[in-house]
């Protein structure tokens, strides 16, 4: 009878034990799935339970599945509750993109592989690649963010690659990037934290981080990326084979809103530019850099960086007088470090086969002090070190107005130690592709003298389709400034006047002529549309640009072009 009574209280424990277990089990399973619905811990957070989004029932068709995972988009539902929505909105607010759908997605989320298969074949590159420094500068970055950037290097390097990740803190004020972080980067030796005393700017931090990088590589990248599987090694294998090459990823998109992975592959990669407002720009790669190349995959070449995402040997980057420290904050550095590394014997490429994420907000979500325009001045130094005589171009657009731009004299010193090209080798072998306003037969305001008014437009992207707008001149360049071309374009840069019976607007340039050929007639001071033979005029209430029949008496339609040079028709 004791007998059966022990076997009894053994079957019984038993059973204790696989409870346990498959409780265990069924905990550790659901651990992994996101948190209850798509936005907390909590429970009830959802303005009806009834109303389940359509996003989370797709992640929850998968139990193991994951907010953001392989690069897809979270799509906030509609019916959120107020709550939660205003959580959102301080998410915003702070950080100019959305911070309450990344910290649903976990740090370490996979990605898509974005590389072409003529990146992955065997011995594509370098057995023996040097280590780099990765330097990530931040100010007041959000958790999640800064993170998952950290991790992507981590996760999606070789080891023996990564000598160190250097995370430069420019002076940030928010909680969880002080002990929080020094705390959480204990787990990773690689990892050092060097902190700024002061707010420097992101180009003397990026400087403070170098100072303090060890290996032969460095590597920049922006505090809001996700770094793709094999990224490094292509950008290694460029510098290991020529030491004065300097290397950017492919930047793909990882938009600010649903934090989508938006990734681009080997046949639409863009190279770098600028326009005569010392502003950087992207271009398709010339059908002349096209020709050098056998597989789309391979490293273009390009005349200029975005500035945020390369790698440079250190010692190069020495050579090169690192980075104008007479530079504030931010703006101008990428163009300096491109037109140097062109013309003090280095070359500056794209490398399809790397690719790296990268959030582009559409505002600065920091404060500076007000009534200092950095980005001019930092310009104004580039061209006074860098451009020749090109720089009068920069200086029409902005009124001539240089302003104080301090001492340039070591950087034009550096300039002549280092034996560097002149400007003219750097557009004529370089960077062809690009009009100079020298060129044009017209250059300046386009003023209608009976009302006083300028044709003016930003041409910035979003202008781009759009009418043609005016306003007071003011003889400052800038948004008023116009060429006009051999070919007879009315343009800034790379945006065009276009007429195609509706509207004036402005169309990007195609050199076919048609709708953007416009003749300049300074006998009557007018400008004629080449295919519909009307004249330009502008609206009696000022506000509008208008196609009329031509009438050279009618002073609406009579306009003085600046620096009108006939000869250079011929």
């Amino acid at each position: 009878m004791l007998g059966v009574r022990r076997r009894s209280a053994l079957g019984k424990l038993v059973i204790l034990l696989v409870i346990g277990w498959l409780t265990t089990i069924f905990l550790l399973l659901s651990d992994t799935r996101p948190p209850w619905g798509p936005f907390t811990s909590s429970p009830g957070l959802l303005s009806s339970s009834r109303a389940v989004p359509t996003f989370y029932a797709q992640v929850r068709d998968s139990p193991l599945e994951l907010y953001g995972e392989n690069g897809k988009p979270v799509v906030l539902p509609t019916n959120i509750t107020t709550e939660i929505k205003k959580l959102v909105d301080e998410g915003w607010q702070k950080n100019a993109f959305n911070q309450y759908v990344s910290d649903l997605i976990s740090v370490h989320r996979n990605l898509p592989d974005p590389r072409d298969k003529w990146c992955k074949e065997p011995g594509r590159f370098l057995p023996n690649l040097p280590a780099t420094s990765v330097i990530i500068c931040f100010h007041n970055e959000a958790w999640s963010v800064l993170l998952r950037t950290v991790h992507s290097v981590l996760d999606r390097s070789p080891p023996h690659l990564i000598h160190e990740i250097i995370l430069v803190d420019d002076f940030s004020d928010m909680p969880h990037l002080k002990r929080q972080l020094d705390e959480y980067m204990v787990m990773y030796p690689k990892v050092k934290i060097v902190r700024a005393s002061k707010r420097e700017g992101l180009i003397r931090a990026r400087l403070l981080g170098a100072r303090h990088a060890t290996a032969p590589v460095l590597t920049y990248l922006d505090s809001h990326c996700e770094c793709a599987t094999g990224w490094l090694e292509p950008l290694l294998d460029r510098i290991a084979r020529d030491n004065t090459t300097v290397v950017c990823p492919v930047i793909d998109v990882i938009d600010d809103k649903t934090l989508e992975f938006m990734w681009r592959d080997s046949g639409v990669v863009n190279v770098g530019g600028f326009d005569w407002n010392l502003q950087f720009n992207w271009h398709v790669v010339p059908d002349r850099e096209k020709k050098r190349h056998k597989n789309a995959a391979e490293p273009v070449h390009s005349p200029t960086m975005a500035g945020g995402l390369f790698s440079i040997d250190r010692e190069f980057f020495i050579k090169l007088g690192t980075y104008d420290s007479g530079f504030d904050i931010w703006g101008g550095e990428n163009l300096e470090l491109s037109f140097k590394t062109w013309m003090c014997g280095g070359t500056l490429e794209i490398v399809p086969c790397s690719h790296v994420g990268h959030i582009f907000r559409k505002r600065s979500p920091y404060r500076w002090k007000a009534g200092v325009n950095v980005l001019k001045r930092n310009s104004v130094r580039l061209a006074q070190v860098w451009m020749d005589e090109y720089a009068k171009y920069y200086y029409m657009r902005i009124g001539n107005d240089l302003g104080d731009y301090g001492d340039v004299s070591s950087r034009k010193s550096l300039r002549d130690k280092l034996g560097c090209k002149s400007f003219k080798w750097y557009l004529d072998s370089v960077f062809p592709e690009l009009f100079i306003p020298g060129d044009a037969v017209a250059s300046g305001e386009i003023r209608n003298d009976a009302s006083g008014q300028c044709i003016d437009s930003s041409c910035k992207p979003d202008e781009l389709h759009k009418p043609v707008g005016l306003w007071p001149c003011h003889k400052q360049g800038g948004n008023q400034y116009w060429m006009l071309s051999k070919e007879g374009e009315i343009r800034r840069d790379e945006a065009c006047l276009d007429y195609a019976g509706q509207d004036v607007i402005l169309y990007p340039c195609h050199g076919s002529r048609g709708n953007q050929l416009w003749f300049y007639i300074p006998e009557t001071n007018t400008i004629q549309h080449g295919s519909s033979k009307k004249c330009l005029a502008i609206a009696s209430n000022r506000q509008k640009l208008l196609m009329e029949e031509c009438n050279s008496s009618a002073p609406q339609q009579r306009w003085r072009f600046d620096n009108y040079d006939p000869s250079k028709l011929r």
